[in-house]
């Protein structure tokens, strides 16, 4: 045997001996997707962290708070059982970051959060499911969610500034936000909108992921932008209308997996939501939930909001 085939040998020797200690060893018991509640204030607030490795020794991941987008954590922490990370402030009142500890007890996450103002309080976290994918889904009967002249299947989170004339569900100014009373699975939904200028709005799926709604006209594709799921998956191109139009989104959700076609145009695919977004209702996504219109972010119109929930 030559010298360079010793050498390309002892490479591939290498290359197995390192392929087989990430696939056994790096795995650390912490590690996958946590819905997280926060006891903060009287309020139990819906988070979300993930967890994992990079290279060899380094645990990082994502966090999400009850408000903002998907914030990146670039190191988690270890010392014995024990974990910690850092979130510079975002959305959030006060300048010094959110510091996070935390243990693993069985198959929970708990733990401290010392928030922006100092003040420590106490979360815990479940992993989070593995929902579903249903490849060739059996369809139900469509439900127009929108009565003619009232709110009825529907209830303000707040003193109620909406109200329906004609079909058209409307949100003159910020204000509280609605929720449907009936909760969904699996589902096509339509829907049609129309804001002025400036103004931002979004529809929750299940109460827990975030379709944006902005003027986003000649903006570049964002995940915090028109037709994105908010701080998570970015359209392929936007195709908003100019401020007063009347627009629409078509959309599929079923488990985990979402596609999105806006104004005719499928922007995203049958894409994996990793996790719920800020502002959502709740983080238990094992469970059916509400569709919730955001109207605390400017004035909002909808019409013709029309779900066609999968059946068994």
């Amino acid at each position: 045997m030559n010298i360079r085939s010793k050498i390309s040998g002892v490479v591939l020797f290498l290359f197995l001996t390192i392929s087989s200690f990430s696939y056994s060893q790096m795995i650390n018991p912490i590690e996958g997707r946590w819905n997280m509640v926060i006891s903060q204030n009287g309020k139990e607030l819906p988070s979300w962290l993930e967890i994992r490795h990079s290279g060899t020794r380094t645990l990082v991941g994502r966090f999400v708070y009850a408000m903002g987008s998907a914030r990146p954590i670039s190191e988690i922490s270890m010392k014995d059982d024990k974990f910690t990370f850092s979130i510079p402030p975002q959305w959030e009142d006060g300048n010094r970051n959110m510091e996070f500890s935390g243990v693993l007890d069985g198959d929970v996450l708990s733990g401290t959060m010392v928030y922006t103002d100092g003040k420590s309080y106490e979360w815990e976290a479940v992993r989070a499911p593995k929902l579903e994918y249903i490849k060739n889904p059996k369809w139900g009967k469509p439900q127009n969610l929108i009565n003619e002249n009232d709110l009825n299947g529907w209830h303000a989170l707040g003193k109620n500034q909406w109200s329906v004339e004609s079909g058209i569900l409307k949100s003159p100014r910020s204000g509280a936000n609605l929720v449907s009373d009936e909760k969904f699975q699996d589902f096509k939904l339509h829907l049609e909108f129309r804001y002025p200028e400036g103004s931002n709005s979004g529809v929750y799926l299940r109460g827990r992921y975030e379709v944006q709604i902005t003027d986003s006209k000649g903006a570049d594709p964002s995940d915090i932008e028109f037709s994105g799921i908010y701080g998570f998956l970015t359209p392929s191109e936007v195709v908003a209308k100019e401020a007063m139009e009347w627009q629409e989104y078509d959309i599929t959700l079923i488990g985990r997996r979402v596609t999105v076609v806006a104004n005719g145009v499928t922007v995203i695919k049958d894409q994996i939501i990793p996790g719920i977004t800020g502002g959502a209702l709740d983080s238990r996504e094992g469970e059916p939930g509400p569709l919730l219109l955001q109207g605390d972010h400017g004035p909002i119109e909808f019409r013709n909001i029309v779900i066609t929930p999968r059946v068994e």
